[in-house]
């Protein structure tokens, strides 16, 4: 019998469980925000952070492409290419990680043939979901819109299988929905963008000037108009572009040359948007080195950077996604090894599973048993070494 099924007696015999809160809240909706910042809004932080916002954008991909590449464990080969399939033309483990990252919830629909067997893994876009909420406060089921249309799915099918997998990030106030890294990050890419176009409104006009000519009329009085417009053709033609970059300029009795530079505000607006560009980073849980985001001195190198992301960001991340879709399709798989990353086919923790193999191997006050409990590899069976549980069933 499968966890679900067991859950599902459980429940129809009356074993009690706790009430959850039934008062409704939007899944793209966090927090009531007060004060002048507006409240969070799950469809335009996207479009102001992974369409708009190249830092953003490149920390949720290099999350999302490195978990939707690992390597796995061998398993039940059906298992495998359920999770290995695409969902809408995109990988489905990179499409699930990109949206619990951005939203904090990813839902799963499991597409059933005839037999009721799982032929497809369907991701399903997190901001058309929400939970239909039972009595006591549980999700009964959960509806899927799309304009003015509602499909109720039904969390177990009449067979108790689950007809949909809910994977979320913690949330402290929220019994229904996670919450996603998005909504940290939301304060930081609006300062990022904001920079960035007042970057493009000084470039749009002209930037800023690299001198000012001032003109000493002592006593003569001001420029003529026939004047003024002659120095100013002259200025054009003569030292305009890059091609006339650093010619001397000559100038006439009452002209003098002022430099412009930047003022301490405006270098703190640069310090901002780069501050503001490494908070994004810390969000989404990337080293900002390898944003190419310059002044990091917590690595030494490019290589313990990105150790760093696959030790603290992407196997925890992967490890959370491969355990709940084995757990929503353990009815189908229950004798199936379960889905784990492969740790030894990692390029970047290489290093570090080299020297855990020369510790163990070592150690001669282990069995071999022991060795290959502790490499994450399965007991010998019958003198036969199996890996993961892929022995002959």
């Amino acid at each position: 019998m499968s966890i679900f099924q067991s859950l599902a007696a459980a429940f129809k015999s009356g074993a009690p469980r706790v009430p959850l809160a039934r008062t409704y809240t939007s899944p793209w909706i966090f927090a009531e925000c007060g004060g002048s910042r507006a409240p969070f809004e799950y469809q335009g932080a996207v479009r102001r952070a992974y369409l708009d916002n190249p830092v953003a954008q490149r920390a949720v991909r290099l999350v999302a492409e490195g978990i939707g590449g690992v390597p796995l464990l061998p398993t039940d080969p059906v298992l495998e290419r359920l999770v290995r399939a695409t969902s809408a033309g995109q990988p489905l483990l990179e499409t699930l990680t990109s949206q619990l990252l951005l939203h904090g919830n990813a839902y799963v629909q499991v597409l059933k043939d005839g037999a009721g067997r799982p032929v497809e893994l369907f991701a399903l876009r997190p901001e058309r979901v929400s939970a239909v909420i039972g009595a006591d406060g549980w999700p009964e089921a959960f509806a899927y819109r799309v304009g003015e249309q509602v499909l109720t799915i039904p969390l177990l099918d009449g067979d108790a299988s689950p007809n949909l997998v809910h994977i979320r990030s913690f949330h402290p106030a929220d019994d229904h929905y996670g919450a996603g890294c998005l909504a940290a990050a939301d304060q930081a890419v609006a300062i990022h963008n904001a920079a960035a176009n007042w970057n493009r409104a000084l470039l749009e006009n002209a930037a800023r000037p690299s001198g000012a000519l001032v003109y000493d009329s002592g006593d003569a009085g001001g420029l003529t108009s026939e004047q003024f417009d002659r120095l100013k053709l002259e200025l054009t033609q003569a030292f305009s572009g890059e091609g006339n970059a650093g010619r001397p300029m000559l100038l006439e009795g009452g002209l003098k040359w002022q430099s412009l530079s930047l003022s301490p505000a405006d270098m703190d607006f640069a310090t901002l948007k780069s501050a503001a560009a490494r908070d994004i980073a810390l969000a989404f849980g990337v080293p900002p080195m390898l944003l190419g985001l310059p002044g990091d001195s917590t690595h030494a190198n490019y290589r313990e950077a990105n150790r760093a992301l696959w030790r603290l960001t992407l196997l925890p991340l992967a490890g959370k996604i491969l355990a709940a879709l084995g757990e929503g399709l353990v009815t189908w798989f229950d004798a199936a090894p379960p889905l784990a990353v492969d740790l030894d086919r990692v390029p970047a923790l290489a290093e570090d599973r080299q020297m855990l193999w020369s510790q163990v191997s070592a150690a001669d006050f282990l069995t071999a048993d022991e060795k290959r409990t502790m490499l994450g590899l399965q007991p010998m069976s019958d003198g036969v070494p199996a890996r993961n549980g892929a022995e002959n069933k």
